[in-house]
């Protein structure tokens, strides 16, 4: 029988691109982080990102969407930005903050 695929997972939580955002964690869990790629630059045929916004944010249904936002910060790179991303997510959930 076929297992089901998950799709990415980075450092044990799931990873998921819509167009320019990238959604990192499960909505399951208290907190996600929500990147943007705001620039792009264009190097051997391929884009780049060049600046990156990113936002730890909580998953509470009943919270406006500017009342989710707990950190937010903006990097140079989607390196930089998956690195701070993953630190402040296994903070969040581990009650670190």
């Amino acid at each position: 029988m076929a297992q089901k695929q998950e799709g990415l997972i980075y450092k044990k939580h799931p990873l998921r691109r819509v167009g320019n955002m990238i959604y990192y964690g499960s909505m399951a869990d208290p907190y996600i982080i929500f990147m943007q790629v705001k620039e792009t630059r264009t190097e051997k045929d391929r884009a780049v990102a060049t600046k990156v916004s990113v936002e730890l944010q909580r998953t509470a249904p009943d919270l406006r969407s500017r009342d989710r936002v707990v950190k937010r910060s903006e990097k140079d790179s989607l390196y930089a930005a998956m690195d701070v991303s993953a630190i402040w997510l296994e903070r969040a959930l581990s009650g670190k903050l």
